[in-house]
């Protein structure tokens, strides 16, 4: 799914206009019956009362369609219009006309209005400010949506919350809708996926008021939404006739002492998510932990018994991942050094991997084309330095991947993969994720990927998407707080299945 910029959606209007010969106001009414319909299809039969506070835009205008359909189906609302200027947008105007004429007057709150007392049990729908709000709420409406904050009602914005710009961060965090639920027309906005910005929506939904679909296919964007049905399209099945050695077979270079678990769980999860052979390269400490642990598993060990101080492989690897768990000793630096040297194809690179990348950046010029490296956020800070706020830090990724000819995945709640033209934001995955040992399974499950011959950019989608929706399986079994990483292995099959399984007619895919 695309993400649009402001402009880009404006234009999306536009042509939609245009093309199917409608008004201005006839869309807003249609995106309007699309908020009235999801909200009576939950609302049916219970007393609630829903306050609607109105800008005195085309997003209040939203709101004015909404109070109106709702009083037609018997609900009972109270309508306020924040005056904040005297400009107002005709079908906004409009539709306070028509909303007036079924004897519904809203109340019209001023600079100075007393501030409207909400009761927990209803519905707050915020139709302040959209998306084409570029710079901060006045003082009084800013202290309103603060007003609103503190109640316990059920808050409802409509598009995206009021006072959350597009393409930054807010000017005044105070003066945000903290929105339960963000019905966003027609596509997500990049703001919702974002750290900073994205704590102020628990949860969003895309509604389909019907923009043209040539013009959002056609339209270049640099942000996409990924979903099952991209994932479906990659998935690349086995051949009858196949055999280990048609999967590839992998090297996982890592460990050191008390830390050979990792590589223990990115080489499981690399058998787990196809790859035919997999070795796992760790220091002499790790021999035989690994050896009774993980049978599957062919070992080699660097010479020295605490750490890795030099990689001998006397094996062409179809896919390498390397950093997880080992160490940044002078030894193994130029270890790590060395084999990026002699390495050709794109490996993945974690963890310790990239600290070394980040604290000895002559070693970055020898990243492998089309690598893919997976930082954490502490860990990307080192590598790309600091950064003002997400968006800065977006740009600064993007630059990275051009320069370096890689790929970044930007680990988070919403992870991001970037590859220097475009940036994916994965739709799987959960708070339980967030646990030690998670990340090296990413490392795993990319590694196999690309040692059964995916592109790098396909296998680091795939990799995400795979990895979130193992952790969501594996949640739903074992809550956010018991999950580890272990956990997320485990489910890969099951992750598997479920991409693998077509939805039936009418039913519509969770991710």
């Amino acid at each position: 799914m695309k993400i649009l910029t402001a402009d880009q959606i404006y234009q999306a209007d536009k042509f939609t206009i245009e093309k199917q010969q409608i008004t201005s106001d006839a869309l807003m009414e249609r995106a309007a019956v699309k908020l009235f319909e999801w909200i009576h299809a939950r609302l049916q039969g219970v007393p609630v009362t829903l306050q609607i506070f109105c800008g005195i835009g085309n997003n209040g205008g939203d709101g004015l369609v909404l109070a109106r359909h709702l009083l037609e189906h018997g609900y009972s609302l109270k309508v306020y219009v924040v005056n904040y200027s005297d400009k107002r947008s005709k079908d906004f105007l409009l539709n306070l006309e028509r909303l007036k004429d079924r004897k519904i007057w809203p109340e019209f709150l001023n600079a100075g209005s007393p501030l409207p007392e909400i009761q927990a049990n209803d519905i707050i729908v915020d139709a302040i400010f959209g998306i084409g709000l570029n710079r901060a709420p006045i003082t009084w409406v800013g202290q309103l949506i603060e007003h609103l904050n503190t109640f316990q009602a059920f808050t409802l914005s409509v598009d995206i919350p009021s006072g959350l710009p597009l393409n930054r961060l807010p000017w005044n965090p105070s003066y945000v809708t903290k929105a339960d639920y963000v019905l966003s027309f027609q596509v997500p906005k990049l703001t919702f996926f974002l750290p900073g910005t994205g704590i102020y929506i628990k949860q969003w939904e895309v509604l389909d008021i019907g923009l043209d679909s040539d013009f959002i296919s056609e339209v270049n964007t640099v942000y996409h939404y990924i979903q099952k049905p991209l994932i479906q399209e990659l998935y690349r099945p086995r051949s009858k006739f196949s055999h280990k050695g048609t999967y590839g077979h992998a090297l996982i270079v890592g460990g050191s002492y008390g830390k050979i678990g990792a590589v223990q769980l990115a080489g499981r999860a690399c058998l787990k998510s196809g790859s035919g052979l997999v070795t796992l390269y760790v220091p002499e400490c790790g021999y035989l932990p690994l050896q009774t642990s993980f049978p599957e598993a062919m070992v080699l060990t660097s010479e020295a018994d605490n750490m890795i101080t030099e990689i001998k492989v006397l094996f062409k690897p179809s896919a390498v991942g390397i950093g997880m768990g080992l160490g940044m000793d002078k030894k193994t630096v130029g270890a790590f050094g060395s084999f990026l040297k002699k390495i050709e194809s794109p490996v993945v690179i974690d963890a310790d991997g990239i600290n070394i990348l980040a604290k000895h950046p002559e070693i970055q010029r020898d990243i492998p084309k089309n690598s893919i490296l997976t930082p954490h956020p502490k860990e990307l800070e080192r590598l790309l330095g600091v950064w003002k706020d997400d968006f800065e830090k977006l740009d600064k990724a993007m630059q990275f991947c051009q320069k370096h000819e890689c790929i970044l995945v930007l680990k988070g709640a919403n992870t991001f993969v970037m590859n220097g033209e475009k940036g994916y934001i994965n739709s799987t995955g959960n708070p339980g994720m967030a646990t030690g040992g998670s990340g090296d399974v990413l490392t795993g499950i990319m590694t196999g990927l690309l040692a059964q011959k995916y592109p790098s950019l396909d296998a680091a989608l795939f990799g995400v998407y795979l990895h979130g929706l193992s952790g969501d399986i594996g949640a739903s079994n074992e809550s956010f707080e018991a999950l580890l990483a272990s956990d997320i292995v485990d489910n890969l099959g099951k992750a598997f299945g479920e991409i693998l399984r077509k939805e039936k007619p009418g039913e519509v895919s969770k991710n």
